[in-house]
């Protein structure tokens, strides 16, 4: 009997070595100091930074192309040493991988401490690393012949519950936000929050509830949050995630205060794939006070990576917002750091 094999996959691969010349005229460059190389993969454009300047010799990989589907474009970068001479194997691979969907979309890589590589890879002052970049290629979609099948319309109720919420008609409450008033209606508020029914028509609703005053948020913040509870989309996070950082973080808030939940986990989700040595002691914080233990964990977790970022962090103003606010979490985050030297 033979074996039958299916390919349910199919990816494209490019592999290349690069060369660090001079490398140890790198050292003390600084982390803002990076060497580029411009890739193309199954039609897309990525390019590789290369960042020897700091303790860690750290990769990024930035996506310069759109994603040709809303799924976005699975890719993964595998780096290890190479001896060119072939006297050494080449060393453990590092790798990381990430679904991309705009340009400047990136996954980064801590590959190794330069002051770690044994000596034997580096030949005549040259670094040699072997990168390759792997892409999910997207697979053709099986077709059926109209006359076969009725294809389902697809759902518009978010468009038109959406049109409801922008014409304002028969809306029943004002919301005033600073200087913004915005026009809604009881009932939708009420079947997607459970703090606006109780407001509404619980016990003690309020029998002049005509107008409310929302305190301690941004216009914004309360116009995409009204956005997503007649359409159930956040278009504000649509964009690259170093444009939406500070939205997502006020949604966070805003969806905890009115019983949110799904709100809540996409911004949980979105501030996870974005957290930087700016943003990190601001976005734990905001993780602990409002109960996102996967959001924490990845903080935390971004913070002990490397002995240059947690230096970076401890120098913001975030940081000291932290202790301030959350004394507690320092303690955890003291923990980790003596695990990960461990």
């Amino acid at each position: 009997m033979e074996n039958a094999c299916t390919n349910l996959n199919q990816v494209a691969r490019s592999v290349r070595l690069l060369n660090i010349d001079g490398f140890s005229l790198t050292a003390g460059m600084g982390g803002d100091y990076c060497l580029r190389s411009i890739w193309n993969v199954d039609g897309y454009e990525l390019e590789v930074l290369i960042y020897p300047g700091t303790t860690w010799v750290a990769l990024k990989l930035v996506f310069l192309s759109q994603a040709r589907t809303q799924w976005g474009v699975r890719a993964s970068m595998a780096c290890q040493l190479v001896d060119l001479s072939r006297e050494l194997e080449p060393c453990h691979e590092y790798a990381v991988s990430e679904t991309f969907h705009h340009p400047q979309d990136f996954g980064a890589l801590v590959f190794m401490d330069r002051n770690k590589i044994p000596s034997g890879y580096i030949k005549d002052d040259m670094l040699t690393l072997r990168c390759a970049i792997t892409v999910l290629k997207e697979l053709p979609a099986p077709t059926i012949p109209a006359e076969e099948v009725i294809a389902q319309p697809s759902t518009n109720l978010h468009q038109h519950l959406g049109e409801l919420l922008q014409s304002e008609m028969g809306a029943d409450v004002t919301f005033l936000v600073c200087d913004e008033s915005f026009a809604a209606h009881k009932y939708i508020l009420a079947a997607r929050s459970p703090v606006f029914k109780a407001q509404f028509f619980g016990e003690m609703k309020d029998k002049c509830s005509a107008r409310v005053e929302i305190k301690d948020m941004e216009p914004a913040a309360f116009r995409a949050m009204l956005h997503f509870m007649y359409t159930d989309t956040v278009p504000e996070l649509d964009r690259p995630l170093e444009e939406v950082t500070t939205m997502a973080q006020h949604l966070l808030v805003a969806a905890d205060m009115y019983g949110l939940e799904r709100l809540k986990l996409v911004c949980e989700i979105k501030l996870c794939g974005g957290i930087t040595v700016h943003t990190a002691a601001t976005t734990l914080a905001l993780a602990e006070q409002h109960g996102c233990s996967k959001l924490k964990a990845k903080c935390v977790e971004f913070i002990v990576s490397t002995p240059p970022v947690l230096e970076a962090v401890l120098a913001t103003d975030g940081y000291k917002h932290l202790e301030s606010s959350c004394p507690l979490v320092l303690t955890e985050l003291l923990k980790s750091v003596h695990v990960s030297k461990s």
